[in-house]
Parts: structure tokens; C-alpha cells; sequence
């Protein structure tokens, strides 16, 4: 991949140009600002990248004054309906694929004003701003209950069906949304009670399937909203991390009584779920998507709430920090900070199941644990079991991908490979020697086992074999004796366009509760989701910019009831949260507001039951109460040097010295590890290899379908 700089994208607003994502518009000369006519795009505030051939749209006239709107020199003014504040509000529909203006003009009393805005439009199947489709891509309609469809854009007919909330507590499907079955519960939305009655929208958008839900009292109008819905959006996103090139079978789920109980409408999207999709850029377009098709069917947000755990934290996540305002407040669960950094642990793993079943045999269980660095060493074992596939060229290959069309290097090298980076090709390109995209992945200079070196855990001669011998993966995941290096190029690149997650763009200004279910220990030993990775994130934030204030941290154990019961206070106290800021009229920043906005009983702690948790300052490594309940161990990376943030992909070496060694190594051992380490040893006092700030957030990677949106740098 070429370097490459940064370049603006624009929006024209009354021959004004503008950066990627402003909607204003401008009124005549002179005029004073609070009578000035505007225009904007609500169901998509960026009016350069909206899709599906409609949008939402926002005039704010003069205080009584008529006004008239037109899109493509059409009148489109019957479309609009007057507002509560007084603006007004229409679907303006029909766009072509393309460049649209949208204008609206006063007349009667003063000087005519007139404001024009420029609408780029983008076919419903995408991409908008992701960049090439992967191809083949199989289609799984059918596993919503929608019609077959046809590759490549797996399109299919929306269909709208309903459900009821039983008195017994349990959804059950209903064939008229008008009926008052005898067991129906109600819902208590705004303090009013509500039939329990919920409106499911599924169909395609983005070569995904989404799905709607919200309670329904009537045809949705975005132009009237539901009696039943409070105005706020959860987005629910599911978890794993593949190779893609399948529709999937799954959304990260949308008829869920916490958030439909209390009026929340609920969204998603099948390429919301990491395991179908492991792109964080290809999940926001999708979020992007159905967030504005909703909006077109329901009406304006008043807030999104991000939910979802494991590949669905990494989502929200990543899309908080790059594609800000798709989410306005994130809740993940059981967290990763994004694909890549959990590579270089998940890799470690399979090498070390490779070391410890032949030359590491004498290890002891403790030594094992104490190399990998986890509450258990079962956790390595289910990360070589689960995760170490996802690596390989055919080893994760999901059920939907016919045999014949895999890649196999004699038979079919141009097949569909199923490493996960595959859904990356856009951003990293690929090698052109092995036609694998480029690996960040890199091993050298890595000492395993130095903390436990360092502890006497191991002894010198089990640290130096270990590293002698504990080899990497080759470009199809294959176990091989030498180290690995990552490709400079796919360094640079992750950096710079901050796919491994700085914590330094949008991520500064959004209110985060991470939501970790400690699963490290108490009987879930070989679980891959460990603590540490929410103080990785704390780190990262801490390092950036000075605070992690915005981020809370809450922690319960893996029971049905404290679950249930850090999920309603976490919905609870985010709602709460986002409301304040949203209610803030002072002067201040963004930023300053989701400082300052955070609600007073919301702060770090811990459940010690379903009904008690405790607010105190959590730790990495843990202290306190919530620490004695919840301790936190570590991993590879932290136990070869690694500092918290966990960022370096690549390390910049250091001579390998046997002074830093608290122990004596014999002549041997000395010539093992000179030959392991012919260029040092990890320095992890100095930033990695390529790491850098990264350019900016709203990355376009191109529509190649229509070419509205160019690349936002020249590759």
C-alpha cells in the first residue's frame, strides 16, 4: 500500500465547502442569526453519505414565515409537516444515485432567503464508504424467513411482522397487531402504560439483513413518532471475529425486553456481528445504514445507545472512536479495544500449545500458567481451540462457503481465504507474493516467559528452550520454527488509520460503562474473555488524553441475576447520562459535557450480589473490595514486557544484555538466545515499529459501485 495523505471530502452547501460531515446551510446577507432559514439532513447528519434513495429532512424557517422546498428543481413542500419547535420536517424521496440539491425558500414579509444543500446519495446495497465488496458473497435471507436471494447484493423484500409480550414473560408471535390477546402485558413507557405489542422489520440493507423492533400503536410515520417509543435507539451488535464472505445467520438480537419494556426501539444488522464480519469500517457503514433507514421509519433519535459484548464491544469500540455518532454512548461487555490487538495473545496461544505438548512437556501446570499469564492456563487452551483458526487459510471457513470454492494452493489459489484479516483488504492491502493481506502480525524480539523468568517461576533453561524454540505462523497459519515479522506496510497503515484503537479521536468525548463479566475465574478458567482487556482500553484512554473520566468500569459475576441486574442500571444510568449532556446549554465543549454530565452515582465498582454493588476505584493490578472479589491476571504479551496499553504490534529492539537478567544463564543457554535474538530483544520503553497518531476519523475507502465517494486519501 502506497503512503498516502490525508485529503478532505466535501459537501457543498450554498457554494461553501465543508468537511465530511456538516449540514448547514446559509441564508442572505445581513440576516440575523436566529432568523436565518437552514436545512439539514437528519436521518443522516452527513449529507455526503446517504443511502437508499431518501432522506430526512430538517428546514428551520424565520419565525412565521412560509416556506417552500425543492429537491432537483422539484417541490417537495406537501412532504414536510410542521414540528412542535416550530421547524419542519419531511422524507424527501426519490434521489438518484449521485448528487442531489435540496433548497428551501421564504417568502411573504423581509427579504426572500434561500438555502441550498447538496445530498450525495448511494444505492441501498452499498458500500458508501467501506470500499470494495468482498466477493463471493453468499446469501443467508433464508435464515430470517425472507426469500432466496442472489449474489452478490443478497437483496430480498422487507417484511414486517409482530410479536406480544405474555403476562407469563415470554414474546410469542401475533398475527394481528390489532389484536388484545388475553394474556397480553403491558409496558410502561413516559409513565404511561402501553400494550406490549412490538412491530419486527427485517430486510436488507449493505448486502446485510437488518432488523427493527419497537412497540407499536400504529403505522411508525418519522414524521409522527410511536406513542410507545421514548425517542432512544439501542444498537445491539453480536460478538466473534471471521473471515466474512457470507450474509450471516444472526443480528446482535432486537426483541429483548430490557430495552423494549422501558420504549427503547432497538436495531441491527447482520454485518453487525463480528463473527460474519470482522471490519469494524464494514460494520459502521451497516450501523450507519439502518440508523438512517430507521430514522426515515420512525422519526428522529434523540440518543443511540451501543450494546453488545466480546466482537460487539470491539464494534462499539471501534466505531465510537473513528466513525463518531453512530453511537452516542457504548456499553461493551466483556471487551476487546479491536481485532488486531487481541492477535498477537491469540497466536501466542496456539504457539505455546505447540511448544508445551512436545519440547515444553516438563512444564508444570503453575510454570504454563505463569508463561501465559492468564487467571488459568485453560484460558490459552481455548484461545488455541476457538480463536487460532481464525489465522489459518481455510481452518474457520463458515458452512456457507462451499468446499469447492476454498482456497487450496494447488488446486484453487485464487479461492476464498478465511482469515479473518480478509474482511481488512481494504485498508491493508494484500502481498502480492502470497496473495494473503498484508499481517500485521510480528513475534520478533518476543521473550516469553520473562516475568516468570523474573518471579523464579521458570528456570533459565526452560526460558531460554522455550524461546529457542517456540518458532510462529507462517501467511496460512501454519506452525513454523522461525520468528515472524509483521508487514511494514500493514503497520503503517493500522496506525495511521487507528485500527488498532488509539482511544485518542471519538473515543475522548463518548461516555463509556464497560460492562465486564468476570470470567477469569470461579469456574470459567477457559474462558477467553479476561479482565485486563477493559484496563487495556483504560490505559490507552489514560495515555491519550490525560483522563479516562468517561470511561466507568463495573464488574459482576457470570450469574443470571447479577447480570440481569448490572444490565437494567447500566441501561439506566447511560440514559441518564446522555440526557444531562443533551440538557447541557452551557458554553463548554463536547467533551467537557461528558465530563462533567457523568451522574453522581455512577463510578467504577462491582456487584457483590444481584442486589448490592459497591462504587470504588478500580485497578490494574486489582486493589481493594471489588479487587478481592474480582482479581486480574494478565497474558503473553504483559508477561514478556509488554506495557498495559498493549499496542505494539512490532517492538523496536534493544542488544540483548544478560545484566537485565535476575538469573545465570550457562554458556549454552547464552548461544540459544544470541541465535533466537540475532537483532535484541523487545525494548518496550519506545513506541513500536510504525506507531504513530492517527489522521483523522470518518475514512472514506471508496463506493466503487457509483464513485459518489472518493477515497479520503489517494491510494
Amino acid at each position: 500500500m502506497a503512503n498516502r495523505t490525508l485529503r478532505s471530502v466535501v459537501v457543498v452547501v450554498a457554494m461553501t465547502p465543508v468537511l465530511l460531515g456538516t449540514a448547514t446551510a446559509t441564508a442572505a446577507p445581513g440576516t440575523p442569526p436566529g432568523r436565518r432559514l437552514t436545512v439539514e439532513t437528519v436521518s443522516n447528519p452527513r449529507p455526503a453519505l446517504v443511502s437508499g434513495g431518501q432522506v430526512l429532512v430538517r428546514v428551520v424557517p424565520p419565525a412565521k414565515t412560509p416556506v417552500a422546498v425543492s429537491a432537483n428543481g422539484h417541490d417537495v413542500t406537501s412532504s414536510f409537516r410542521e414540528q412542535p419547535d416550530g421547524s419542519l420536517l419531511g422524507l424527501v424521496t426519490g434521489l438518484r444515485n449521485g448528487v442531489n440539491d435540496v433548497s428551501a425558500k421564504t417568502s411573504g414579509r423581509g427579504p426572500d432567503q434561500r438555502a441550498n444543500l447538496r445530498v450525495t446519495n448511494h444505492p441501498i446495497t452499498g458500500p458508501v464508504f467501506s470500499g470494495s465488496q468482498q466477493l463471493p458473497f453468499y446469501c443467508e435471507t433464508q435464515a430470517f424467513g425472507l426469500p432466496a436471494a442472489q449474489q452478490p447484493l443478497c437483496s430480498a423484500p422487507t417484511q414486517v411482522s409482530y410479536q406480544y409480550r405474555t403476562t407469563a414473560g415470554a414474546f410469542a408471535p401475533l398475527a394481528d397487531p390489532a389484536a388484545r390477546p388475553a394474556d397480553l402485558a403491558t409496558a410502561t413507557v413516559g409513565g404511561r402504560a402501553v400494550p406490549y405489542v412490538v412491530r419486527v422489520e427485517r430486510g436488507t440493507i449493505d448486502r446485510a439483513v437488518y432488523e427493527l423492533a419497537a412497540l407499536y400503536d400504529g403505522a411508525p410515520s418519522p414524521l409522527a413518532p410511536e406513542a410507545g417509543w421514548n425517542g432512544k435507539l439501542v444498537y445491539t451488535f453480536g460478538g466473534g471475529c471471521n473471515a466474512g464472505y457470507h450474509q450471516g445467520t444472526s443480528t446482535g438480537g432486537v426483541v429483548n425486553d430490557l430495552f423494549l419494556s422501558r420504549g427503547y426501539a432497538v436495531a441491527s444488522s447482520s454485518l453487525n456481528v463480528l463473527d460474519t464480519n470482522c471490519s469494524p469500517i464494514i460494520s459502521a457503514e451497516a450501523a450507519m445504514m439502518v440508523k438512517e433507514h430507521f430514522v426515515e421509519t420512525y422519526g428522529p433519535v434523540t440518543h443511540t445507545i451501543g450494546w453488545g459484548g466480546s466482537g460487539g464491544a470491539i464494534q462499539q469500540y471501534d466505531i465510537a472512536e473513528n466513525y463518531p455518532g453512530i453511537v452516542d454512548g457504548i456499553i461493551p461487555g466483556v471487551s476487546f479495544p479491536d481485532p488486531l490487538s487481541t492477535g498477537g495473545p491469540v497466536s501466542d496461544c496456539r504457539l505455546l500449545e505447540r511448544y508445551f505438548a512436545g519440547l515444553g512437556a516438563s512444564f508444570t501446570a503453575a510454570q504454563k500458567q505463569a508463561v501465559a499469564g492468564f487467571g488459568s492456563y485453560d484460558t490459552c487452551v481455548s484461545w488455541d481451540k476457538t480463536f487460532a483458526s481464525r489465522a489459518t487459510a481455510t481452518g474457520s471457513c463458515n458452512a456457507a462457503i462451499p468446499v469447492a470454492a476454498r482456497w487450496d494452493p494447488v488446486t484453487n489459489p485464487r479461492g476464498v481465504k478465511c482469515n479473518s484479516n480478509e474482511q481488512l483488504v481494504n485498508q491493508l492491502g494484500r502481498d502480492p507474493r502470497t496473495g494473503f493481506v498484508r499481517s500485521p502480525l510480528d513475534t520478533t524480539g518476543v521473550q516469553y516467559g520473562l516475568a516468570a523468568l523474573k518471579a523464579g517461576t521458570i528456570t533459565a533453561a526452560q526460558f531460554a528452550d522455550l524461546n529457542a524454540a517456540i518458532g510462529g505462523l507462517d501467511y496460512t497459519g501454519t506452525p513454523v520454527p522461525q520468528r515472524i515479522e509483521a508487514d511494514p506496510k500493514a503497520l503503517e497503515t493500522v496506525y495511521a488509520e487507528d485500527i488498532v484503537n488509539s482511544a485518542s479521536q471519538g473515543l475522548r468525548e463518548t461516555p463509556i460503562i464497560d460492562q465486564r463479566t468476570d470470567l477469569d475465574f470461579a469456574g470459567f478458567g477457559n474462558d477467553i474473555h479476561t479482565t485486563e482487556w477493559s484496563y487495556v482500553m483504560r490505559q490507552r484512554l489514560l495515555r491519550a488524553n490525560g483522563t479516562a473520566a468517561n470511561q466507568v468500569i463495573i464488574e459482576n459475576h457470570p450469574t443470571a441475576a447479577e447480570a440481569a441486574a448490572a444490565s437494567a442500571y447500566e441501561l439506566d444510568a447511560m440514559d441518564r447520562w446522555l440526557t444531562a449532556i443533551e440538557a447541557d446549554g452551557s458554553p463548554r465543549s463536547h467533551r467537557q459535557k461528558v465530563l462533567a454530565n457523568r451522574p453522581a452515582d455512577l463510578g467504577d465498582g462491582c456487584y457483590l450480589s444481584a442486589a448490592s454493588r459497591i462504587t470504588e476505584k478500580l485497578t490494574y493490578p486489582a486493589s481493594g473490595q471489588c479487587g478481592a472479589q474480582y482479581p486480574v491476571a494478565a497474558d503473553t504479551r504483559l508477561v514478556a514486557g509488554e506495557d498495559l496499553a498493549l499496542d505494539v504490534l512490532k517492538c523496536r529492539l534493544k542488544p540483548l544484555d544478560f545484566r537485565d537478567y535476575p538469573v545465570t544463564f550457562t554458556a549454552a543457554d547464552r548461544k540459544r538466545l544470541r541465535e533466537t535474538f540475532p537483532g535484541g530483544v523487545c525494548d518496550y520503553r519506545r513506541p513500536g515499529v510504525g506507531q504513530r497518531a492517527p489522521i483523522g476519523t470518518w475514512l472514506s475507502y471508496g463506493d466503487e459501485r457509483t464513485g459518489t465517494t472518493p477515497p479520503t486519501k489517494p491510494r
